[in-house]
């Protein structure tokens, strides 16, 4: 007697896909993540002497405190600022960040930060649309008219932050701040998984632009 066809191929074969998919969108994932690191290779730089000399150098935003202890990355950003202006790197300082309240304003605290560690308060320009990498970086072009400067934040949001200034047709370097090892530091490089699969698809799918543009804003000699 024939015995009938036992069901457990079929749900092997169901059960296999998930993994598929997994490994499908681990390897895009792990792709995007090398063109983000290749398309920084050779500008990203650690030591200040190395940096090539440029007019602007763009700080992206973060907020000064969480849950009321001093935010890292932030101070981090800030020393790094201070240490290309005191190097004779760059002329002007671009803080961009998120305004999104009276009392949440990313540019001024930074402004104010780096006044406090000696920069000319006529050096340092505030955008106060730079509401996320994509904004700041189009912004600084478009509405700043800076198609050529050096990008400050730590390496994964400044190869992040190259990877879309190339598309946008800029010349651009970047000078890593000191990283964050702590538990907060690993949860960020989680985010940034997901930030860069969002960068991709905004470049080459959604042609994504900043939620807000508007009249020029040149910057100080």
């Amino acid at each position: 007697m024939k015995r009938p066809a036992s069901g457990w191929p079929t749900r092997h074969r169901w059960l296999a896909w998930p993994l598929v998919l997994l490994l499908v969108a681990g390897g895009f994932v792990a792709a995007v993540d090398t063109s983000a690191r290749w398309s920084s290779r050779g500008r990203l730089f650690d030591a200040v002497d190395e940096v090539p000399a440029t007019k602007v150098g763009l700080v992206f935003g973060t907020t000064d405190r969480v849950n009321g202890r001093e935010n890292l990355y932030f101070k981090y950003r800030m020393d790094a600022a201070v240490e290309l202006w005191n190097a004779g790197k760059i002329r002007l300082i671009l803080v961009s960040g998120d305004n999104r309240t009276p009392q949440y304003n990313e540019p001024m605290k930074m402004r104010q930060a780096l006044i406090d560690r000696g920069v000319p308060k006529d050096r340092i320009v505030c955008d106060y649309a730079g509401l996320r990498t994509l904004d700041s970086v189009v912004r600084a072009k478009e509405i700043f008219g800076a198609d050529s400067l050096v990008f400050i934040s730590q390496r994964f949001q400044n190869e992040r932050a190259i990877y879309l200034a190339d598309a946008n047709g800029m010349r651009t370097y970047g000078y890593n701040a000191r990283d964050v090892t702590s538990a907060a530091g690993k949860k960020t490089r989680l985010r940034e998984v997901g930030a860069r699969f969002k960068m991709w698809l905004d470049i080459h799918i959604l042609k994504t632009q900043p939620r807000h543009l508007g009249e020029r804003e040149p910057l100080p000699d």
